[in-house]
């Protein structure tokens, strides 16, 4: 009886040392955060933090407008704080930071504070285009809109770009 033929490791995967889970190679979508390259993870985390926070801001507002669980608006001296003014300065934090620093770490980590900043100003586009409250009217689907698009937009570039192979230098 002829001995049995080595089976060769998959082509999608690297060698690893045991106990490692196998890396995806150039050519697989990444599976973790630590698989996407150094230089495109900020924009994925910006993605993501801009599409959970957006979800988790229409959560919030909706169980402030239905008087959930005791919720409230933010308010200083009897005027009513809008997030998108929090959104407005998460995102010149991130804009003074990135003209100052380069290190990937930090990036990735301005990335998600873009993305979350992001959300707070949009998911109130329609009152900034109003200049008046129109939240929960028919032309505060604007801001669902305007969210949507861009989620749609970004998700489809990040899918659809070419990653720098894992030779690359990170930019």
């Amino acid at each position: 009886m002829p001995a049995p033929t080595p089976v060769p490791a998959p082509a999608s995967s690297t060698p690893t040392h045991r106990g490692q889970r196998p890396r995806p190679s150039s050519r697989g979508r990444p599976r973790r955060l630590r698989d996407v390259h150094p230089s495109r993870r900020g924009l994925v985390l910006a993605w993501w933090g801009f599409t959970v926070t957006f979800a988790g801001l229409r959560l919030l507002t909706w169980l402030i407008h239905i008087h959930a669980a005791g919720l409230g608006n933010v308010s200083a001296g009897g005027v009513h704080i809008h997030h998108y003014v929090y959104g407005i300065l998460l995102l010149i934090a991130v804009s003074v930071l990135g003209v100052a620093e380069r290190s990937p770490k930090l990036r990735m980590w301005m990335g998600l504070a873009f993305g979350i900043g992001l959300a707070l100003v949009v998911d109130e586009a329609a009152l900034l285009i109003e200049l008046k409250d129109v939240y929960w009217s028919g032309f505060g689907a604007v801001s669902v809109a305007i969210a949507v698009i861009i989620i749609g937009v970004a998700g489809s570039a990040l899918a659809l770009t070419r990653s720098p192979r894992p030779d690359d230098e990170p930019a």
